[in-house]
């Protein structure tokens, strides 16, 4: 059963649009994402970099 929503990188983007992908997926707002994620880097030891760009990598453009 699909629920209609992908996961894909916006066009509203500040480095690669997968903070405001992730912000469109789950209904939030991108500011509240992109803080959250940097928040989250900041106190794992910087480990949200590399996977920022993994996702950055996998995830499709919005088309």
């Amino acid at each position: 059963m699909s629920t209609g929503k992908k996961l894909y990188r916006s066009y509203d983007r500040i480095i690669g649009g997968v903070c405001s992908g992730l912000a469109d997926y789950f209904d939030i707002d991108p500011t509240i994402m992109r803080v959250g994620y940097a928040l989250l880097t900041f106190f794992t030891g910087f480990c949200g970099i590399p996977l920022y760009i993994i996702l950055w990598i996998v995830m499709p453009p919005k088309t």
